[in-house]
């Protein structure tokens, strides 16, 4: 990877954007790269290779993430973060999130490649270690992405916390 600029930085917040609309699973460089008002020769010149930038994006995703953690430190932590995640703005995130988690398991030495473990680590680290709370709220929210049902997986997961 070269030197960050700020060229590279733009096309990043370009690409993110895109991403979260696209979906990452079958991005192609050509099509991003118009979307983005770049060329894919530049693309591979600032990101290295089509994996440096799948790789860039990964962390670009899991620094959105990781904020919103810093948001819901206070508090009853679990339901601040599911009433986070439940929030119909924030899908395309973790729908990206979701796909990212995804091959992070089944292509384990990809560009992925510990996406999974890393997030949770960082939810484990906002939740005090309760993996059933990570459990409850993650199976939540694949359920929530599946369904878009809000108001079912919203009801499950208060009943989880006793609220």
């Amino acid at each position: 990877m070269t030197a960050p600029s700020a060229r590279r930085a733009e096309l990043l917040e370009l690409a993110y954007g895109y991403v979260l609309t696209e979906g990452l699973a079958g991005m192609s460089l050509r099509p991003l790269a118009a979307a983005v008002g770049s060329s894919p020769r530049v693309l591979l010149l600032l990101f290295g290779s089509k994996d440096g930038l799948v790789r860039a994006l990964l962390e670009r995703a899991r620094a959105d993430e990781l904020a919103m953690l810093e948001q819901v430190r206070d508090g009853a932590v679990a339901e601040q973060v599911w009433l986070w995640l439940a929030r119909p703005e924030h899908r395309p995130v973790l729908i990206l999130w979701a796909e990212a988690y995804a091959r992070s398991l089944v292509e384990p030495g990809g560009p992925w490649g510990g996406f999974a473990e890393a997030t949770v680590r960082d939810w484990l680290a906002v939740l005090g270690g309760s993996t059933l709370t990570l459990a409850v709220l993650r199976g939540a929210l694949l359920d929530l992405l599946a369904t878009g049902d809000v108001e079912r997986t919203t009801g499950a997961v208060r009943q989880y916390l006793g609220v």
